[in-house]
């Protein structure tokens, strides 16, 4: 039974378990059968200056443990705070679910499921920030 399915693009790299890796010039499909593997396609990573909203900023932490390139315990106290924080504004039920099931992924060192949790955040994010900014009206 495949774990994690990475399809990758002809010269596509990824990072596993903090080794970055570069796919040849042809499409390829890799199975990661290695439960709790740390994966992260670079095209998905955030670079540092994007890091520039609270989730955003929460999910830069998760992606600098997910690729090895943190302390896991510094990481995952900095993480809970995040989160923590961003229930005070994302409490609605939805964003309540990511929030639950991204600490407990947390809490695993289960870096992958909650870096996906906290991805389904940035879209309400955007328009609270667009509401914030007064270029949009206030979002349910």
């Amino acid at each position: 039974m495949p774990g994690l399915i990475l399809k990758l693009a002809p010269g596509e790299r990824f990072v596993a378990n903090g080794v970055v890796i570069e796919n040849g010039d042809r499409r390829a499909r890799l199975n990661i059968l290695t439960p709790d593997s740390n994966v992260l396609r670079l095209r998905d990573a955030l670079h540092p200056d994007e890091a520039n909203t609270p989730v955003r900023r929460v999910l830069y932490i998760v992606q600098l443990a997910l690729a090895g390139e943190a302390d896991v315990a510094e990481a995952k106290r900095q993480i809970a705070m995040g989160i923590e924080q961003l229930g005070f504004v994302f409490n609605d039920p939805e964003s309540r679910v990511r929030l639950s099931r991204a600490a407990e992924d947390v809490a695993l060192e289960r870096f992958y499921p909650a870096l996906r949790a906290l991805r389904g955040l940035l879209p309400l994010e955007e328009k609270l920030m667009a509401y914030a900014a007064g270029a949009e009206p206030r979002p349910q």
